[in-house]
């Protein structure tokens, strides 16, 4: 009976040292997720490029990105801890923090901003064959004003108001920009928004079989809404951006941040947006908005409190 007990005792002990190994080992990783968005838009593809920058460059580090519902998806994500990084537009960051808007009674105040990234262009897109040559002219129409609750829903809806149109006035389909895309294709809709870095996929995807045109916004109202919304800035989408775009098309732009959250530690915020800013080639790679992030602009649009860490890289 002695004899059994101590082989048992052996064998406990082995087990618990194995588990304490194991422990030790996954106890010193990192495993950050991050969200991104669809796979056709901007998020993804960069969220993609951080994830193995980070994985290449900091030690221990087990960095994995996934596709998402964007900005405000990722912000629940953060909020509910299945995220520790998310790509987020900085006018939607503004909302959570001050339970506004879509957070209006759902406040996030422990969210931290990393780096303020590239603007990220709102996109008014038509087919040529819809007759549609201005944002007035989409009364009476079918448009995908983006998926319900999201960033691009609410700057559709500012837009539109700036107008005087209303979704009393137009019939509208609340679909993602990938689903936007499908059904300009299809002919289910007129006119679709997208919020995203240009040139962006799903746009670039439905020129390839529809002659596409980028409605233009007046530059009264970009000015009126400039004044009533501080993260909106002018942006110009240059001719040739998309085939058949024939001319510059002037717009407004929200900001793109990469967001964590008070959770995070500052040395870690740090090391994250060091990668970043040491590895922009790898950002350009991914995409074509890479050219717009720099170091310079890191805290440009910045709409929220930042990760003590991060601010210290930038300010240094």
């Amino acid at each position: 009976m002695k004899r059994w007990m101590k082989r048992l005792a052996a064998v406990t002990a082995v087990c618990l040292a194995g588990t304490i190994i194991l422990t030790g080992c996954s106890g010193d990783k990192n495993f950050i997720n991050i969200a991104t968005g669809g796979t056709a838009g901007t998020y993804y593809p960069l969220g993609g490029a951080l994830a193995e920058l980070m994985n290449k460059n900091i030690e221990n580090m087990n960095a994995s990105a996934q596709s998402t519902g964007a900005s405000v998806a990722n912000i629940n994500m953060l909020k509910d801890g299945s995220v520790d990084v998310a790509f987020v537009q900085n006018d939607i960051s503004y909302y959570a923090v001050n339970g506004l808007e879509m957070f209006k009674d759902n406040k996030v105040g422990n969210l931290k901003g990393l780096a303020a990234l590239y603007p990220e262009t709102i996109q008014f897109v038509t087919t040529e064959g819809s007759g549609i040559r201005s944002i007035a002219d989409l009364k009476g129409k079918k448009v995908a004003v983006g998926a319900s609750g999201s960033g691009a829903e609410a700057n559709a809806r500012q837009i539109l108001a700036a107008y005087g149109i209303t979704y009393d006035d137009i019939d509208e389909q609340y679909l993602s920009f990938g689903e936007a895309s499908d059904a300009l294709k299809d002919g289910n809709v007129d006119a679709g928004v997208v919020v995203a870095g240009f040139p962006t996929a799903a746009i670039q995807d439905l020129s390839a079989s529809k002659l596409i045109r980028i409605i233009p916004l007046d530059e009264s109202i970009i000015d009126n809404l400039i004044k009533k919304y501080p993260y909106y800035t002018k942006m110009i989408i240059p001719a040739g951006t998309y085939s058949n775009q024939n001319e510059d098309v002037v717009t407004l732009s929200v900001k793109c941040l990469l967001v964590t959250t008070d959770k995070m530690e500052k040395s870690l915020g740090e090391k994250i947006v060091k990668v970043i800013y040491e590895n922009l080639d790898r950002m350009k790679a991914a995409h074509a908005v890479g050219q717009y992030i720099s170091k310079a602009t890191g805290m440009e649009g910045m709409s929220i409190p930042m990760n003590e860490g991060a601010k210290k890289f930038f300010e240094e």
